[in-house]
């Protein structure tokens, strides 16, 4: 994706978080007043099934995000990749830069109040993983999670996934998770597929977005069903097709269709006080 000039107001600076294993390229987004420490820290993870994909895969997403929603800074991390070590390695880097986030929130400029975790695709699933994870390590604690066209389901047995056969992305799937979890034994942890798991209570309040004519479709709304049906507290909309020269691009669809406005009325609705009894 070709990046675009910051707005003026949108500060951006690279630097290093710590994975589980060693450093871990990140990229900080600052909207609103760069200077002003901000209540609120989105950490996202990249899309490319596991296998690719980098920083600037969601940048142009991200630029917007940071830019509509100046009360919280975006804090993109990689993470190491199944191509260097599968699972669950990915799994632990993305609960490490939450760990470490929340230690040096002053390098940050974060006051430490709300931590959301979000991701794209295959980073929408560590994203889920995340939260379990941090539930079962008894932190850190976290305020919200944003799924956009997540990968949450290794046996690929959805409806949709069978529906949309000439999308060229369920191939790509189908390789990612041979990548990601060689061990077919781990295709149902809970770490690698959300979807399977059976302890989702107590889980930060969700929104996860879908879209019409994505493969991955079914899977998210199942986990969103899910969540609810647990009792957390979820959000579930279904995005229409978003024209895109590649199908598979889904950080240009989240541009191109209606995420950040569903992810800005998430956001409002979780800094809303209860309404009254």
């Amino acid at each position: 994706m070709n990046r675009v000039d910051a707005p003026a107001q949108l500060k951006i600076r690279d630097l290093e978080v710590a994975g589980a294993e060693g450093p871990l390229a990140a990229r900080l987004y600052a909207g609103g007043d760069a200077g002003a420490r901000k209540d609120g820290l989105i950490v996202f993870f990249h899309s490319g099934g596991f296998v690719g994909g980098d920083l600037d895969e969601a940048d142009e997403f991200l630029r917007h995000l940071a830019s509509c929603s100046t009360q919280n800074l975006v804090l993109a991390s990689c993470y190491t990749l199944a191509t260097e070590r599968p699972f669950p390695a990915a799994a632990e880097d993305a609960h490490a830069v939450l760990v470490w986030a929340k230690k040096h929130k002053a390098k940050l400029g974060w006051s430490g109040k709300r931590l959301l975790v979000s991701g794209i695709e295959a980073g929408a699933n560590l994203a889920a993983v995340c939260t379990l994870i941090a539930r079962d390590r008894g932190g850190p604690a976290l305020h919200g999670q944003i799924l956009i066209m997540p990968m949450l389901d290794p046996g690929l047995s959805t409806c949709s996934m069978r529906e949309i056969p000439q999308d060229p992305s369920q191939a790509g799937v189908a390789a990612s998770y041979r990548g990601y979890l060689p061990n077919a034994a781990d295709r149902t942890h809970p770490y690698a597929s959300p979807l399977q798991s059976s302890r989702l209570k107590n889980l930060p309040p969700a929104l996860i977005l879908s879209a019409e004519d994505d493969p991955l479709r079914d899977e998210a709304e199942q986990y969103g069903a899910k969540l609810a049906t647990c009792g957390v507290t979820t959000t579930v909309k279904r995005m229409a097709p978003a024209p895109l020269q590649d199908p598979a691009a889904r950080n240009d669809c989240a541009c191109k269709a209606v995420a950040l406005h569903e992810i800005g009325n998430f956001l409002h609705g979780l800094d809303a006080p209860p309404s009254p009894p």
